[in-house]
């Protein structure tokens, strides 16, 4: 008779506990607010986005060496074509404090205690490669949504047709970085 009674109360215990639905977790492990959206600051677009001088939505290569020289001789105070570990330390603080989901750093990769201007740039030209999905050498607003910007506007407007005869394939010297890849020239066209 004693054994039955503590059965019993197991027993009881377990269809509570049965009936009782789906278990809650932790306090600690529940959402309290929505997750952040990691495009807040239009995503890794906005790396690029910074350098529309004509501000037409479309980013063009050219815009992007020109923005991206200016911007290197600001930071080159020196103006030696070098940047030590004092001003690029500068520049990654304040990229982190703009925006640190996209915060890309400039780094020395190859340790040789200056960071060049193909090291300063090598993030954003690899960037802009990534995204021009048609290597035409411009994106549109269609390729930077890839990474983040926010739609446009005329979005819905269809893009013109392409020309019989215009190029579409690759361009000339590979798909690399500035670099031109590991131990390769640097690319022509990045300069």
């Amino acid at each position: 008779m004693f054994l039955r009674a503590p059965l019993l109360i197991l027993l009881c215990a377990l269809t509570l506990t049965a009936c009782g639905g789906r278990p809650q977790p932790p306090p600690w492990l529940r959402p309290t607010e929505k997750p952040r959206d990691e495009n807040y600051h239009g995503g890794n677009a906005a790396m690029l986005l910074k350098y529309d001088a004509n501000h037409d939505g479309t980013l063009t290569r050219d815009e992007v060496i020109q923005g991206l020289k200016a911007e290197f001789a600001a930071h080159d105070t020196h103006h030696n074509g070098c940047l030590d570990s004092e001003q690029a330390g500068a520049i990654n603080e304040a990229r982190v404090d703009a925006d640190q989901s996209t915060a890309t750093p400039v780094v020395d990769w190859n340790q040789d205690g200056c960071i060049d201007y193909t090291e300063f740039s090598a993030a954003p030209y690899s960037l802009f490669d990534q995204l021009d999905a048609d290597h035409d050498g411009k994106l549109t607003p269609k390729e930077l949504q890839r990474a983040g910007a926010a739609k446009p506007k005329d979005a819905d407007a269809t893009p013109p047709e392409r020309e019989e005869g215009e190029p579409r394939g690759r361009r000339s010297g590979g798909g690399e970085g500035p670099g031109g890849g590991p131990g390769g020239p640097p690319r022509d066209d990045w300069r």
